[in-house]
């Protein structure tokens, strides 16, 4: 078999492959754009018993904050949980103060927040709630959005999941604004448009709500870079797939500190590939097997890379699909990928203008290959030697008056 021939399938092969997440992109970004039901399910049930979880690390400079959005949702300040893990700063002192339940939990050999929700689970199997929500220390959920999660999770008996976002700090740079972009594509635009289509999401790590007959059954100890992913898929091939909430919101902040902000970038990317490559093939043959369209959906979005990285995988295979036209070998795959890269950018630009203005103006927006550029070594580095520890993201120090 000739070169030519040899580059030709493996140049279309490629193109069928970027064509799936492409598709699935436009799809669910389309599908955003659907008017919500404007005659919302009334809950017709009690008031659900709610502990609330949050794993916390050396977060002294930050867990005030977050328990003063936390506390006024509930009805007693013990319903809050905080497992204090590995600290050795003043978290467990400053949540004691503000009258919440304390756990302190020392295990150098196992670290993580999957380690340590998984104690806060046991610790609330001795009286277990109806729902457990599980919240970052180093985030603030608006008010009223506990209620809403938790009655939905006790209704449905289905994990919920908030819309979760990020603000971008004070005078952002606009590598700052692109990401809090991308954050925003990924957590609300694309379980938003699953949810109009009436599929589950995955879980975004924060802001969940899950019914304890559920989340029970699943042990949570481990190191894993996105936990909260692999817990949603976990939890949807058991029967339990996870449902967006859009009217309840959390919020993180974007690190000020490059470092921080490559270690937080490095650990979600990172853990999205190892998660894409381990996971889409085991989660289709149980769709097939169990008959079930919601796990072909999560197995489908699963497939979408970090955007980033998908537009860079589109322009090397248009690159290499151009040389081989000059060469007179085959037009196909060019046309396919040019083809492609209109579908992409009316997905990007759509977003942009329905969801995104706000934080990106169209300057910015016209940024995003510098942005890439950025992101490029940490997409070498998966390729060289993948992160395979949870690191905590170093939080920026802030005093108390402004937090």
């Amino acid at each position: 078999m000739s070169l030519a021939i040899l580059l030709t399938i493996g140049l279309t092969l490629m193109t069928v492959a970027l064509a799936i997440p492409i598709l699935v992109f436009l799809i669910e970004c389309i599908a955003a754009w659907i008017q919500k039901d404007q005659h919302p399910q009334i809950l017709n049930t009690a008031v659900p018993q709610i502990a609330i979880l949050i794993a916390a690390h050396n977060e002294e400079f930050g867990i005030e904050a977050t328990l003063n959005t936390i506390l006024p949702q509930v009805n007693f300040k013990h319903q809050v949980i905080v497992i204090a893990d590995n600290c050795t700063d003043a978290t467990a002192s400053i949540a004691r103060q503000l009258g919440t339940t304390v756990l302190e939990r020392q295990d150098l050999n196992h670290q993580g927040k999957g380690y340590a929700l998984d104690y806060g689970l046991s610790f609330l199997a001795q009286n277990p709630p109806d729902v457990v929500v599980m919240i970052d220390a180093d985030c603030h959920i608006e008010s009223g959005s506990i209620a809403k999660i938790a009655q939905q999770a006790m209704v449905k008996q289905r994990p919920i999941q908030s819309m979760y976002l990020m603000e971008t700090p004070q005078n952002p740079t606009p590598k700052d604004s692109i990401s809090a972009f991308a954050f925003l594509v990924k957590n609300w635009v694309r379980p938003q448009g699953l949810a109009r289509l009436g599929f589950p999401c995955l879980l975004t790590g924060t802001g969940m709500a899950f019914p304890w007959s559920v989340i029970c059954q699943v042990s949570l100890a481990s190191s894993n870079l996105v936990e909260d992913m692999q817990l949603g898929i976990d939890l949807a091939l058991s029967g339990a797939s996870p449902l967006f909430c859009e009217d309840a919101k959390t919020l993180g902040i974007l690190p000020i500190q490059e470092t921080a902000a490559t270690t937080q970038r490095t650990r979600w990317e990172h853990g999205h590939l190892n998660t894409l490559l381990t996971q889409v093939t085991p989660l289709i043959v149980a769709s097939i097997r169990q008959q079930r369209l919601d796990l072909l959906a999560i197995a489908l979005d699963l497939c979408v890379p970090p955007l980033a990285l998908l537009v860079l995988l589109w322009t090397a295979t248009l690159i290499a699909s151009i040389g081989v036209a000059i060469f007179n070998i085959s037009v196909f795959p060019f046309y396919c990928l040019a083809f492609e890269g209109i579908l992409l950018l009316i997905a990007i630009l759509l977003t942009w203008f329905k969801f995104g203005r706000s934080i990106l103006s169209l300057k910015t927006l016209l940024s995003i290959p510098f942005y890439i550029l950025w992101k490029l070594p940490m997409y070498f580095n998966f390729l060289k030697k993948p992160q395979q520890e949870w690191v905590r993201t170093q939080r920026d120090t802030i005093p108390s008056s402004e937090a």
